[in-house]
């Protein structure tokens, strides 16, 4: 009588599996994207967080979606890969919202804004306190959407031919710089060039510009700066963060059965806590190695930065008075930027002024 009974059981087993197999397939239908970058291969980091979640998207979906990425070029220009995803010639890019801020400078906050909130702040601003929701509510009208999947963390203030010792010498200085550290710049004298990133060390050596900022020692290291522009400076107060977005359009992500996007917003997830961290893992060397290098490296005066900060604040309160949609996200990023720098003065701050003291005791 048992054996009959297993014998049942297992029929029925077989049979079920047999009629789950072709429901399966159908719920996993064959999606095939391609991602077109704003970074050339040689910043493995940046351009690298693309290659990751192309990979880890066919990994979890057993090779379902499949994500074939571009390097700034290859498809479009860097500097144009918002656009094309915008138009539907591709479906998603990794870029930052700074570069459409000729269009509306609301775009920012899905990057940064100058002297704002440090990665760990922007990051729980994204995901926790509302800021992603914001965004991808505003960009929604050019037609898509974002994922945050990549951060350099703080990023330093660029190579320099000659020394920055006051707000004068800004005067006339033809820097390399995106988004509205260069608008805010201008306001000091400084004549702001958008450039790729894989453009740049050519504009610096034919001597097109005096000055260029990309990100860190781990990137900029690659990009060769110090040969041509020895006085390297800190910190980059126009990106304190820098999220890199996962853009996508929007009729693409809508046609998405919901658990592809979830697993690609796993993945781009695990993409950001990956950027960031081989970030802190590469910065520390490749800053020595480029001290031993020749590169100078060297504070911004106090002056410059406070005259900055004053320049940026005045600035943000001009775009929301004329500016109805940066207004919206503004005073919730603002409201948000307030309380985490309280948190930051109590514990975070006041532990890493301290420790990073204690090097060499």
């Amino acid at each position: 009588m048992k054996r009959r009974n297993f014998l049942s059981t297992a029929a029925f087993g077989s049979a079920a599996t047999m009629l789950a197999a072709p429901a399966l397939a159908q719920a996993q239908p064959t999606v095939t994207w391609r991602l077109t970058s704003s970074y050339p291969k040689s910043l493995e980091t940046l351009y690298g967080i693309s290659d990751h979640v192309s990979r880890r998207i066919a990994e979890v979906t057993d090779g379902g979606f499949q994500i074939q990425p571009f390097a700034a070029g290859e498809l479009v220009p860097g500097l144009q890969a918002l656009d094309a995803v915008s138009d539907g010639s591709v479906e998603c890019a990794h870029t930052l919202g700074t570069y459409n801020i000729g269009k509306d400078p609301t775009w920012a906050f899905d990057t940064s804004l100058p002297f704002g909130m440090n990665t760990r702040q922007t990051t729980a601003w994204l995901l926790h306190g509302g800021g992603l929701d914001l965004i991808n509510e505003f960009i929604a009208g050019a037609n898509v959407r974002t994922i945050p999947s990549g951060n350099t963390g703080a990023q330093m203030g660029g190579w320099y031919r000659k020394q920055i010792t006051s707000v004068e010498d800004l005067r006339g200085l033809k820097l390399r710089i995106a988004g509205l550290g260069g608008t805010i710049l201008s306001r000091l004298g400084v004549v702001p060039q958008q450039i790729a990133g894989g453009d740049i060390y050519a504009a610096l050596e034919r001597g097109t510009i005096d000055a260029a900022e990309f990100s860190g020692p781990f990137d900029d290291e690659k990009l060769g700066f110090q040969r041509v522009a020895p006085h390297y400076y800190y910190p980059g107060w126009w990106e304190g963060t820098a999220n890199v977005g996962l853009y996508i359009n929007l009729d693409a992500w809508n046609a998405l059965p919901a658990h592809y996007k979830a697993a690609l917003e796993t993945v781009c997830t695990e993409a950001l806590t990956h950027c960031v961290a081989k970030y802190d893992n590469g910065n520390p060397e490749a800053l020595m190695r480029l001290i031993a290098a020749g590169a100078q490296v060297q504070a911004f005066p106090d002056d410059v930065l406070a005259a900055a900060f004053a320049e940026s604040r005045k600035l943000y309160a001009e775009y929301a008075e004329g500016n109805e949609n940066f207004r919206k996200i503004y005073e919730h990023w603002s409201a948000y930027w307030q309380k985490q720098q309280q948190w930051l003065r109590v514990a975070e701050l006041p532990y890493d002024y301290f420790t990073s003291g204690q090097v060499g005791r």
